[in-house]
């Protein structure tokens, strides 16, 4: 039986946009769309079509083919970094359990839909909603695990990570890794 994947969907912005042809204006629609399982993958899609929801469908299909892990400790980041795009900056910190998600607009819809509970962000620079949402994702990828900053300084994790850092990044490691089970 196969299993079947629920995922969080969440429509970021809805534009019309306007082709400029002999005969007048063409008008269609883009869609801006966050899919996330809740549990650390995420992906963005911009779609466009003639009508909005055939414009939100495209979206949703083409981010759930982008979906990439983001790597978490607990329900929060691992690290405060900063991701850009473009004129677009996004700066995410990790919040102490119980915070929330202290975010706006684009930032907040993807953090949400991978997952993550409680974080700090604040967007810089340029307001636009696809750089802000591109510049978020590379944020997100930016985060490095605490495995692979160890490996690259030639030391274990537990020499320079603090314990409970690591712990909470082990077992949302280790919730990710068990099979999931099919109801």
């Amino acid at each position: 039986m196969a299993e079947i994947q629920q995922y969080e969907e969440r429509v970021i912005k809805i534009s019309r946009v306007a082709k400029v042809v002999k005969g007048g204006r063409r008008f269609s629609f883009t869609a801006l769309v966050a899919v996330g399982d809740g549990a650390g993958r995420v992906g963005i899609a911009h779609g466009r079509a003639k009508e909005v929801p055939v414009a939100i469908q495209k979206a949703m299909e083409m981010a759930r083919r982008s979906m990439v892990t983001v790597p978490m400790t607990g329900v929060t980041v691992i690290h405060q970094t900063i991701g850009k795009h473009d004129a677009s900056r996004v700066l995410i910190k990790p919040a102490s359990p119980g915070t929330g998600v202290i975010a706006g607009g684009a930032v907040r819809q993807i953090l949400e839909a991978a997952g993550i509970k409680d974080a700090l962000a604040k967007s810089l620079g340029s307001p636009s909603h696809l750089n802000v949402a591109r510049a978020t994702m590379n944020a997100l990828m930016g985060q490095r695990r605490p495995d692979e900053v160890a490996r690259l300084r030639g030391k274990r994790p537990e020499e320079f990570v603090p314990p409970a850092l690591l712990d909470a990044y082990r077992s949302t490691e280790a919730m990710r890794a068990a099979p999931k089970e099919v109801r």
